[in-house]
C-alpha cells in the first residue's frame, strides 16, 4: 500500500505554462504541488516523497506517460498511488487505455483548472474515504475456483492471490453479494462511484474488462461476471 500524503501533489508535465497552471490553482486549494519536467525525475521524486496525487501528462520527453503509469502500477510500493492522466488527445481509445492501464481519471488539454482541481479532490476522496465495514471480517466467500475475503480485501483464484485495485475489489463483492441480480451502468456508478462527479458510465466497462481479465479463465466468454445485453452485468446466482 503506497504511503499517502493527500496534500502533496506531483504535476509531471514538460511544458512551463501548464505546469504553472496546475500548481497555481491547485495550491489555492491548499495542496503543496511539486513539478517533473520527465518522467525520470518524476520516478525520482516518486521514489524520495510520498504524494498524495500524481498529474500525469502523456506527452513527455523519454519515459512517455502511459509507460510511466505501467511502472507505477506494476510496483507494489506505488501501485496505490492516484493518478490522473492529462493530454492534448482527445480520442476515445487514448482515454480507454489510460483507464485500463490503471489511471484513476483523465482530462483533457485545454481544461478549466477548476474542474482540475475537482477531480483532485474527487479522486482523493475515494481513494482515503473507503468506508470500512466492523462486521465484514467473516469467513471467505467461494464462488467457483474464486476464494473472496471481505476482511483483508484479498481474492484467490485456484489458490493464487489476484493483483485487483480496490475498485475492483468493490465491484467484484458488489456482484457477489447480489448474485443473480442485473445492474446497469449507471446503477453499478452509484453503488460502487457513489455518484462521484465525472465518471462515465463507459468507466463501469473498462473495469469489468480488466477485472474479467484476472478473474476468468476465458475473458471473452465469461463464467463469474457476465453481460445481459443491452442491460448490464451480473454475475449468475447458480455459481
Amino acid at each position: 500500500m503506497y504511503n499517502v500524503n493527500a496534500k502533496k501533489i506531483l504535476v509531471i508535465d514538460d511544458e512551463p505554462d501548464i505546469v504553472d497552471l496546475v500548481c497555481y490553482n491547485l495550491e489555492r486549494e491548499g495542496f503543496e504541488v511539486s513539478s517533473a519536467p520527465d518522467g525520470e525525475e518524476a520516478l525520482r521524486k516518486i521514489q524520495n516523497e510520498h504524494y498524495g496525487l500524481i498529474v500525469l501528462d502523456l506527452m513527455l520527453p523519454g519515459i512517455q506517460g502511459f509507460d510511466l503509469c505501467r511502472m507505477l502500477r506494476k510496483d507494489p510500493k506505488t501501485e496505490d498511488l492516484p493518478i490522473i492522466m492529462i493530454t492534448a488527445k482527445t480520442e476515445d481509445d487514448n482515454r480507454i487505455l489510460g483507464l485500463e492501464i490503471g489511471a484513476d481519471d483523465y482530462i483533457t488539454k485545454p481544461f478549466n483548472p477548476r474542474e482540475l482541481a475537482a477531480r483532485v479532490k474527487a479522486v482523493l476522496r475515494r481513494t482515503l474515504e473507503r468506508p470500512v465495514d466492523k462486521g465484514a471480517y467473516e469467513t471467505p466467500v467461494r464462488i467457483g475456483n474464486l476464494v473472496v475475503n471481505r476482511g483483508t480485501c484479498e481474492v484467490y483464484k485456484k489458490g493464487v492471490p489476484l493483483n485487483l485495485s480496490a475498485r475492483e475489489f468493490r465491484l467484484l463483492l458488489y456482484f457477489v453479494d447480489n448474485r443473480g441480480k442485473v445492474f446497469s451502468r449507471n446503477q453499478l456508478l452509484d453503488a460502487i462511484w457513489e455518484g462521484e462527479a465525472f465518471v462515465e458510465p463507459r468507466t463501469v466497462d473498462v473495469h469489468v474488462r480488466r477485472l474479467r481479465m484476472q478473474v476468468e479463465d476465458d475473458p471473452a466468454n465469461p463464467r463469474y461476471i457476465k453481460t445481459k445485453r443491452g442491460i448490464g452485468y451480473y454475475m449468475d446466482a447458480e455459481i
